[in-house]
């Protein structure tokens, strides 16, 4: 299916494995010019030949920055001066504690991965994308953002944040032709889910049918996401065809969410 992205630049924060990288192919695959972006240049690296290798003639760049820095964000924004989509995905906590056990630079750390690196970006491009009344921003956040996580609480609160400043990124665009839109993935067989099943020695299905009834009972599907379950949305949320979804809490989480909302 054509979604007319042909010609459109897109960044993909934290595109180098998992949710991000799968968007970042899906984007390349309707022929968007598609900026990666991770920490280091090796993975960067990596994440382009493995494209290339499969899609020969995609259009392709990548930068190497650290964004929950603001250096880092300074230097993406210096190598990409314009673009039409922004997808914010990076994100992640560095360490997994129980509330009382965190530290103010656990919270500090966390709310710069995954609220401020976005803020920073969108509150960049905001201005260019309304001069010519087009564009995407989607924010990647986790049904950990609605559904509190135990083991986690300052991701599940930094995913809140992020769920509120998609939303307040769409009230400052309202009335133009930019959407910004929330995203919010379930539990997805990602880089850290395939790690985490090679430490148990299990596969995929074993490791489903053992996290899912003590985890996440309410989940319908009973199995982890793919990365490309989650990238097929996040790409039809940056296309023309998208056009009428603004402001929108989306959720690709397998009905682990039980209410409507």
């Amino acid at each position: 299916m054509d979604l007319n992205l042909a010609g459109k630049t897109a960044v993909v924060t934290g595109s180098t494995a998992g949710i991000g990288f799968a968007i970042a192919e899906g984007l390349v695959r309707q022929n968007a010019h598609v900026w990666i972006n991770g920490r280091t240049q090796a993975r960067v690296d990596s994440a382009l030949a493995r494209i290339k290798g499969s899609q020969p003639s995609a259009q392709l760049s990548g930068i190497a920055a650290d964004l929950s820095t603001a250096d880092g964000a300074r230097r993406l924004t210096q190598a990409v001066a314009e673009l039409d989509i922004l997808v914010n995905n990076y994100g992640g906590a560095e360490r997994v504690a129980p509330f009382l056990d965190l530290s103010d630079a656990d919270w500090r750390q966390v709310f710069d991965a995954n609220v401020m690196s976005g803020m920073r970006l969108a509150r960049h491009y905001l201005p260019g994308l309304r001069a010519k009344n087009w564009g995407r921003i989607v924010f990647i956040s986790s049904e950990a953002g609605v559904h509190m996580p135990p083991g986690f609480p300052h991701y599940g609160v930094a995913k809140a944040a992020e769920i509120a400043l998609s939303r307040a990124v769409a009230e400052t665009l309202g009335g133009t032709g930019v959407t910004a839109n929330c995203v919010l993935p379930g539990p997805t067989f990602s880089e850290g889910a395939e790690k985490w099943a090679a430490r148990e020695g299990k596969t995929e299905a074993e490791l489903a049918a053992a996290y899912f009834p003590a985890n996440q009972p309410s989940s319908l599907i009973k199995r982890f996401a793919t990365t490309d379950e989650v990238a097929n949305l996040v790409v039809y949320v940056c296309s023309p065809a998208a056009s009428a979804t603004n402001g929108a809490t989306l959720r690709v989480e397998g009905g682990v969410l039980r209410h409507p909302a």
